[in-house]
């Protein structure tokens, strides 16, 4: 039921119970989500008049409240035409209190700072700007928001399933009385993405009605609701365990975590899980798990297939830089294509927020002597090089504390670049490393916990580092080659007769900001090994870096243990489409430049590699591409350390509340199938599928085994596909996870389910088990 919208024909009386039945609705949904009685809640229950900012001139009162579901936010969006439309706070990045958008930045007044804020969603929507009457309701709003938003986010799957199906079954009850007729049942059922003939749902809803009344409600709308949730999986799983009057006890529980989990965990641990989970007090009290009980921990973060030892910091970050997968990202500035597509701050935002630690800069002459950041030679929109060092200096530490390396493509002239300098070390002050850390010359990199907090240029210097530490009095301006990808012509340019033309006037001031990531050509390994210091590094077009990892690869992992190497995407690819960065992960290059803002396999899997170690952008690569004795090499795998072969025998169970694909059709159902992918080394590479469920998306089973063999699990990524199965054309894609093979758990697992965006979807889910011997 919403009541955002009024039915048009209601009596008074019938207008008083159906405000007092939003309102109950809307009680029970902030109890479900622990904000029961909470001022900010009521506020937002309530509404009220923002100014909506688009432009200068477009600045307009809309009316917005949250609707009792607790989860969408309803606007009026025209009072002359009656319209109305929502939102889902499912859909929100976060929400941000002040002019932190360029938006308001450049269409409001500073001296309405505190009344402006700003709702950020996720994917390419644009952000919500809006002004408060006061600054006390500003900070209501954004209160409000953070903590319903916050609250949906610390749901467990159960919480989230029970919410979801609640609110569903809500939306059913057409006339909003509580009950629940045949027909509203067959709405309600299509509605949760599971398609029944007549027959069963009038022999569903018959069995319901207990008082043969015509309609369910109260406690028969609980036994509908209970027939539905079943689970015979979880029946069957539990049944066998459950040997102390029905029920677990804490020894059956330890014996199911010992035998099917593979957790070597102790009694006090199942006794902490019972106290934990389990709902029942007298079953509490007795040290028992019951049904229900097994079934919130079965929910749990702590029994998801990613391993929650993984999830916080876990790896020495004492290593050198070089050591480490850094999580990067090519043309940062780009909010969409390469070509036309709109240069912004929020770029930046998005991307060092998702843990990137090495974000691009192309920097160009701009206007009034103010350089600027947009892909050259291109109908892309311009961004000011100060603003984008203004927001990457404000949100560059908020996920991750390790360092940030801002990586210069440079084409501006002398004049401009000493602004550039100017700008880096005056808005980054002394979070900007100026001189390599130590007194003397180093020969290695420092680590990622060394550099904490700090920003690292990359780009050209004039000199060799250990200038850093004499007297320099070398010209204030002087030419340096461009050959790395700064060079790289645009598709389609001749290439100049003069090879000499291709030099570029440098700037002392911004020479001398390249400590660590001093950019240069690279011509083979040997000349790199022979005559290039540990800090001097290149960057490689896909193509090239492609073509080394294939045919040159150990060569490849032994240049990665000395330097740093960063691969950027072919120019050719103009719709911001993305290049498969496992291969250079295998050959131990750190910096794998993607286009963040493209939803694709290869992000999937770029952010399932940093998935672990508390999503910090920084993975430490395994010994054997570290260990300058290693002969690893990832195409013609022999006997070493990095050869420890595993089974993974894995059967997909079920799965949970998949969402609807085509939400605008009422009668459209999912038909899922499960595809399960592995990514690594070439010997790795396979794929299997279970067959397709008709017309399930609530709770298909499959039951289907799979086995895979896999040589370099420290390399490996596990990748879930959840699809709509079409016979006429693709299929389209439900949901998706990805997870590192090391980073897995054994035996009874959930495995959440994402967007393409890379967004949870809070009550879906598959339902598996695994088991990884040693092969």
């Amino acid at each position: 039921m919403s009541c955002a919208r009024k039915p048009r024909k209601r009596t008074k009386s019938q207008e008083l119970i159906y405000q007092e039945q939003c309102k109950n609705v809307a009680h029970e949904n902030g109890k479900r989500i622990g904000l029961e009685g909470d001022p900010d809640l009521q506020f937002l229950l309530k509404g009220g008049d923002l100014l909506k900012v688009k432009s200068r001139s477009w600045k307009k009162t809309r009316y917005f409240r949250l609707n009792e579901d607790c989860k969408t936010v309803w606007q009026n969006t025209s009072k002359k035409f009656k319209s109305d439309t929502s939102f889902s706070l499912e859909d929100v990045e976060h929400v941000r209190h002040g002019r932190q958008t360029e938006g308001l930045q450049k269409y409001t007044d500073s001296s309405i700072e505190d009344r402006c804020f700003s709702i950020i969603f996720k994917g390419r929507r644009n952000n919500l700007d809006l002004i408060a009457s006061t600054k006390e309701e500003a900070k209501h709003w954004v209160s409000g928001l953070e903590k319903v938003i916050n609250s949906m986010y610390n749901l467990n799957r159960q919480q989230n399933s029970e919410h979801w199906i609640y609110n569903c079954m809500r939306k059913a009850d057409k006339n909003a009385d509580n009950k629940m007729s045949l027909k509203e049942l067959k709405h309600f059922l299509r509605q949760i993405n599971i398609e029944v003939d007549d027959d069963y749902a009038k022999t569903l809803f018959k069995k319901c009605d207990t008082s043969n009344s015509g309609t369910l409600e109260g406690s028969e709308i609980k036994h509908f609701y209970n027939l539905l949730t079943y689970r015979q999986e979880i029946d069957v799983i539990y049944g066998k365990y459950a040997h102390t009057d029905g029920q677990m006890s804490s020894s059956d529980l330890l014996d199911f975590l010992q035998n099917e989990q593979r957790e070597p965990v102790s009694l006090d641990y199942a006794h902490k899980l019972i106290d934990k989970f389990e709902v029942d007090e007298i079953a509490k009290l007795n040290k028992h798990m019951s049904k229900d009980g097994f079934l919130m921990y079965l929910n749990h973060e702590e029994s998801s297939i990613f391993n929650p030892a993984h999830k916080a910091l876990y790896q020495d970050m004492r290593q050198p830089l070089n050591h480490y997968f850094i999580s990067s990202s090519h043309n940062t500035y780009l909010m969409e294509d390469q070509l036309k597509g709109p240069s912004s701050t929020e770029a930046y935002i998005k991307a060092l927020t998702k843990g990137c630690r090495c974000v691009e800069l192309d920097c160009w002459d701009g206007e009034s002597g103010e350089p600027v950041i947009y892909h050259g030679h291109t109908l892309t929109s311009k961004v000011l090089f100060k603003d984008v060092i203004k927001a990457i200096k404000e949100y560059a530490f908020k996920t991750s504390q390790y360092p940030v390396i801002l990586s210069l493509e440079n084409h501006c002239t002398t004049e401009q670049q000493k602004i550039m300098a100017h700008h880096l070390t005056s808005i980054l002050g002394s979070a900007l490393l100026t001189q390599p850390l130590g007194h003397n010359m180093p020969t290695t990199f420092p680590g990622p916990e060394e550099l904490k907090g700090r920003f690292l240029i990359k780009g050209k210097r004039l000199n060799k580092l250990d200038a850093a530490f004499n007297n320099n009095t070398s010209e204030d301006v002087d030419s340096v080659s461009e050959e790395d990808e700064a060079a790289e012509l645009k598709e389609g340019e001749p290439k100049p007769k003069d090879k000499t033309s291709k030099k570029i006037k440098l700037a002392k001031e911004l020479s001398d900001l390249v400590i660590y990531c001093k950019s240069v050509h690279f011509s083979n390994f040997e000349h790199s090994r022979d005559n290039q210091a540990f800090y001097e590094m290149a960057s490689f077009k896909e193509s090239k870096a492609m073509n080394l990892a294939e045919n040159s690869a150990t060569a490849f992992i032994h240049h990665n243990m000395d330097k740093l190497s960063r691969i950027y995407p072919a120019g050719s690819r103009t719709n911001s489409s993305n290049y498969n960065p496992v291969p250079l992960w295998n050959a131990g290059c750190q910096i794998v430049a993607l286009n963040f803002q493209t939803p694709c396999k290869e992000m999937d899997l770029n952010q399932a590699r940093f998935l672990p170690n508390g999503k910090c952008g920084y993975i430490l690569k395994p010994e054997f591409q570290r260990d300058p004795g290693s002969q690893f090499d990832p195409i013609n795998l022999t006997v070493g350390p990095w050869l420890q072969k595993k089974t993974l025998h894995l059967m997909i169970i079920s799965a949970q509340q998949l969402p609807k694909i085509n939400k605008d059709k009422q009668t459209s159902i999912v038909d899922p199938l499960v595809r399960v992918e592995i990514y690594g080394v070439p010997a790795d590479n396979t794929s299997k599928e279970t067959h397709h469920i008709v017309n399930n998306g609530f709770n298909p089973m499959w039951n289907t085994k799979f086995q895979f063999t896999v040589h370099v699990p420290e390399l490996a990524l596990v990748r879930f596909v959840v699809e709509d199965y079409d016979a006429a054309t693709h299929n389209d894609l439900v949901g998706l996870y990805t997870v590192p093979f090391t980073s897995m758990q054994n035996g009874y697992r959930h495995v959440p389910l994402l967007t393409k965006r890379g967004s949870l979807i809070p009550s879906a889910g598959l339902f598996v088990h695994i088991m990884i011997l040693d092969a």
